[in-house]
């Protein structure tokens, strides 16, 4: 019996221009945003004279998101329907208030590269400002510095936070969890320097007044970190489904063990985000700092001998004692600002690292 063979039917015929089908390539709105960006930041850079601390960063973001939504809602009134074109014009009004929202912090941005890149140097990193008065100097007293109180105060803080937000949710009612909920969420709107003033107060009772030390900044750093923790950290347990608990619970597996074994580790990327970013919120504080930290211009890595300097602290004193040349601090200011954004930005993208390394897979 002979078999008969049908040959395959032809693919149909793509449409090879999406414009004559009444429809914007994808690639076209941003080729726009790309020419808008171009465009703008040209005419603000002719206007600025070639001086990068006069190019007005924000104002050339702003009429760049402009020009790119006039051109698209027409290209799209002209091109696609008009429903269409109504709904590229929403989108367009949405971008320019995303915009708007992000300009301080493109403005600062700017502000702190433009100006602390000149001193963003190897001298800045290796050495202190030990009997500098003028040109030269670093911040490696303030880095170090930074770096141990900073570190101090977690050890002390993520503990602490760790626990009292697991009391809450595991095991905290009645009157006790009501009460250390209220001091916490009080402890999250004190200001900061009101930490600081609490452990001068502190030392003054235990050590007598005129103190500084590295440790001290810690500790009022850890006043400011505990609440984040708490907070961040009772969040992220809450999220872990009861269901789990309970799977645990069926086995015969005592609390605490479905705590350390079930809670935890599913919600640890969470709860590692929540530290990241207390430790972010708390590395720049300078009131506290200032008055139990104190400064200096040597290096000490002793946090329970002498001063400690730190680089809020140390942006601070560059600009309010400049000494004999104050072009030459105001660049050692603008330089710590700089490394100051680096380790938090650093904190964050590790942060987000964390999170999406660790967190809870799904599925098969």
């Amino acid at each position: 019996m002979a078999t008969t063979t049908t040959a395959p039917a032809p693919a149909p015929e793509r449409v090879s221009n999406s414009l004559t089908a009444g429809q914007l390539p994808k690639w076209l709105p941003w080729t726009l945003l790309g020419i808008a960006l171009v465009l703008s930041c040209a005419v603000f850079a002719i206007l600025a004279g070639g001086d990068a601390a006069a190019f007005n960063i924000g104002a050339a973001v702003i009429i760049a998101i402009v020009l790119f939504g006039i051109g698209l809602v027409v290209l799209s009134a002209v091109i696609e329907t008009p429903r269409r074109a109504v709904d590229r014009l929403a989108t367009v009004l949405v971008s320019i208030a995303f915009a708007i929202a992000l300009l301080p912090l493109i403005s600062l941005m700017y502000t702190v590269i433009v100006n602390g890149i000149a001193r963003f140097d190897a001298t800045f990193f290796t050495w202190t400002m030990r009997n500098v008065v003028g040109e030269g100097g670093g911040a490696l007293h303030a880095i170090w510095g930074t770096l141990l109180i900073t570190l101090v105060a977690a050890i002390i803080s993520v503990p602490i936070g760790l626990l009292t937000s697991i009391y809450l949710v595991e095991y905290g009612r009645g009157r006790l969890a009501k009460a250390i909920t209220f001091f916490v969420d009080v402890m999250t709107g004190i200001p900061s320097i009101v930490a600081g003033l609490f452990i001068v107060a502190l030392f003054t009772m235990i050590i007598g007044p005129g103190k500084y030390m590295g440790m001290m900044g810690a500790l009022s750093l850890t006043v400011l970190m505990i609440p984040v923790v708490v907070r961040s950290s009772e969040e992220m347990l809450r999220l872990v489904p009861n269901e789990l608990r309970e799977a645990s619970y069926a086995l015969g597996v005592p609390k605490w063990l479905t705590i350390a074994k079930v809670v935890l580790p599913t919600a640890i990327a969470g709860i590692t985000t929540g530290i990241m970013l207390s430790i972010s919120r708390v590395i720049g504080e300078t009131a506290p700092l200032l008055l139990t930290a104190g400064f200096t211009t040597s290096l000490n890595l002793d946090l329970t001998n002498q001063p400690m300097m730190t680089l809020p602290v140390f942006v601070y004193t560059q600009f309010q004692n400049p000494g004999t040349n104050i072009d030459a601090a105001l660049g050692r200011a603008w330089a710590g600002a700089l490394t100051l954004i680096i380790l938090v930005m650093v904190l964050n993208l590790l942060a987000r690292f964390i999170a999406k390394k660790f967190a809870p897979k799904f599925g098969r």
